[in-house]
């Protein structure tokens, strides 16, 4: 019996990791499908951020020459790039991502894709625009 209620806890345990946002996920190059980047997501202070946590292409650029701000000339690697989010109306939204190869900011919206809790549809707006990405859960 004892041992049935760990494989329950673990079990479920596993599956609420699995439906949740945080953790790590793997970009990957909207034209080529070439896999860019890790990104850690987590929480600090009730908002949710993310931060680069590995480059994964060899000739990738180290440092975000285009970026804005305090971010600019900043190595890529620690950096973050997803501020302020909010869960709400089950997704991830009311924050901001920045895409360091325009050196953007765009609104942002994040959500598990339906059936599939390790695909993370990212949505980037600027006014009525929008651009998606399908990151995917690092296990």
């Amino acid at each position: 019996m004892k041992k049935f209620l760990l494989l329950l806890v673990l079990f479920t345990a596993a599956q609420l990791q699995a439906q949740s946002y945080f953790g790590t996920w793997r970009t990957k190059d909207d034209e080529t499908g070439e896999a860019k980047s890790h990104i850690l997501i987590y929480e600090g202070g009730g908002k949710v951020y993310g931060k680069i946590e590995k480059l994964l292409r060899n000739n990738a650029p180290t440092h975000c020459d285009k970026c804005p701000g305090e971010r600019k000339d900043q190595p890529l690697v620690g950096m973050i790039l997803l501020v302020n989010m909010v869960q709400k109306d089950g997704m991830l939204q009311s924050g901001d991502i920045l895409d360091p190869e325009k050196g953007k900011w765009y609104s942002c919206k994040m959500w598990l894709k339906d059936g599939d809790p390790n695909t993370l549809v990212v949505r980037g707006y600027l006014g009525p625009f929008y651009r998606t990405q399908y990151w995917t859960r690092v296990k």
